[in-house]
């Protein structure tokens, strides 16, 4: 137990080492959308696809240092939507924590579908929903055991996509030295700019490249989750964010330069993976079923963290009075099996959407899209408790040893980015349409929150809470004067 926690009462475990952090965010900034989505995203906006990356890259990171100066400024914090509750009111971490469970079970439901798919690859006789119930099953055992349990899958997990990203680095370079060619073109890092320049779809073509790109880095807030789970978090936690720029560099934009280098953008399909492609090219026998093993363990492991934070999330919740208190319990092995079991049983909608026919299938495909609109609110909440946070607690971000860089003027300047990215999203009918559903959930939830305030029962926990803040915040205070 860390200095400044309360003794005696059922609480997370700090079983997550700093090998299982630093995985854990690895795969939270790889998704499955680098493997599959990357061929769309060079089709779209060519080789400025590697400027649109390093760009979101760039801005997120300041999301991750704010958050990770929220984070340790208080170690009795559970995760982002603790800070949002104590910094902007309550009514911050009700919005912020059903939202983020309302991301990640909707992303999770999706790669249930996906892996459904990915299993018909090698078994294409065998009905779909037997490797959607297997996949839902699997991910409910994973996470039962202790929280070590589940990062030494994601460690696992995290460690098979790096393995993919780095031979794709490796096979391709040695494709450029050796001047390979493929239809007349020789492997050259010439290729990426002598093919129409560097924008050859012009602005238009640049901007759509975010549209599509902004939805790769969902999940690379997933380590703010594990904060209340993991060992030494002063040390680890600014460990894990300051590497992000490497991780950014290396996994999207140098896979990205290898990829546009061994073939011309133009060569790239919006449907196939630029991945099978590399390694078909290079002569890999089964480069298909290699991908496609890649891609299942990398949306296993993407459900899999998902299912792990919306258990937490809700177990805050309800520790808060926000979410029923049965979710706030935890299992003798100080797992919240109750929230684990909530979430679970919502990816079973995954097994429906199977046999789904078109106008659900595009129903679907929106609902994915306001589900990553969604994560682009809680990156808003991070920024804008940062903001109240230094306006309000100065001593706090004085004593600080993680201060963000450019605390003062960054959020603005991120937030800005963001409203960029909303523009982007207008331009085109799918994401424009998904744009204008989005304010539904809040409107839902806003009504949730009504009704809640007016319930007896939520204002003596709620008091009950609020107690309990505050002897923690003596708690940590008396923890930074002693040092």
């Amino acid at each position: 137990m860390t200095d400044g926690e309360p003794a005696g009462k059922p609480h997370l475990e700090r079983g997550l080492s700093n090998r299982h952090i630093q995985l854990i965010a690895i795969g939270g900034a790889i998704g499955t959308g680098l493997f599959m989505g990357s061929g769309k995203t060079i089709s779209v906006a060519g080789p400025s696809v590697i400027f649109v990356y390093m760009l979101i890259g760039f801005f997120l990171f300041f999301v991750m240092r704010a958050m990770g100066e929220l984070l340790l400024s208080n170690l009795n914090y559970k995760n982002f939507a603790d800070f949002a509750g104590d910094i902007l009111g309550p009514w911050a971490a009700y919005f912020t924590g059903w939202t983020y469970w309302f991301c990640w079970v909707v992303t999770g439901i999706a790669d249930v579908v996906a892996i459904a798919h990915y299993v018909a690859f090698w078994w294409p006789d065998l009905p779909l929903w037997i490797p959607a119930l297997a996949v839902i099953l699997l991910l409910f055992v994973l996470n039962i055991p202790t929280v070590k349990a589940f990062g030494e899958t994601e460690f696992w997990f995290a460690l098979i996509k790096i393995v993919a990203i780095m031979a794709l680095i490796v096979i391709g370079l040695v494709m450029i030295i050796t001047g390979f060619e493929t239809d007349g073109v020789r492997a050259s890092f010439g290729n990426i700019w002598e093919h129409g320049g560097m924008f050859p779809t012009g602005f238009m073509g640049f901007v759509a490249g975010f549209q599509i790109a902004v939805f790769a880095f969902v999940g690379i807030e997933l380590v703010g989750t594990t904060a209340a789970e993991t060992k030494n978090p002063e040390k680890t936690l600014p460990k894990a964010i300051n590497s992000i720029p490497i991780r950014v560099l290396l996994f999207y934009v140098g896979a990205l330069i290898i990829l546009m280098a061994v073939q011309p953008w133009t060569s790239f399909s919006a449907d196939e993976s630029p991945f099978v492609g590399m390694f078909a090219l290079a002569g890999l026998v089964g480069a298909a079923g290699v991908v496609n093993f890649v891609v299942l363990t990398s949306a296993t492991s993407f459900a899999n963290s998902g299912i792990y934070s919306t258990s937490r999330m809700i177990y805050g919740l309800a520790q808060e009075g926000d979410a029923p208190r049965p979710f706030g319990r935890l299992s003798k092995r100080n797992v919240p099996l109750n929230a684990l079991a909530f979430s679970v049983l919502f990816l079973l909608a995954g097994v429906v959407l199977l046999y789904a026919e078109g106008s659900v299938a595009e129903a679907f495909t929106m609902v994915t899209t306001i589900s990553a609109l969604c994560f682009m609110f809680v990156w808003t909440i991070i920024l804008v408790s940062y903001i109240v946070y230094r306006r309000r607690r100065p001593a706090l971000h004085e004593a600080s040893s993680f201060k963000m860089p450019g605390g003062a003027f960054m959020p603005w300047v991120v937030m800005a980015f963001f409203v960029f990215i909303l523009w982007a999203l207008t331009t085109q009918p799918d994401t424009l349409a998904a744009l204008l559903f989005t304010p539904i959930w809040f409107v839902v939830l806003g009504i949730g929150c009504f009704f809640l305030r007016r319930n007896p029962a939520h204002a003596r926990i709620r008091a009950a809470h609020d107690a309990k803040v505050a002897e923690e915040k003596a708690e940590m205070a008396a923890h930074h004067a002693s040092k």
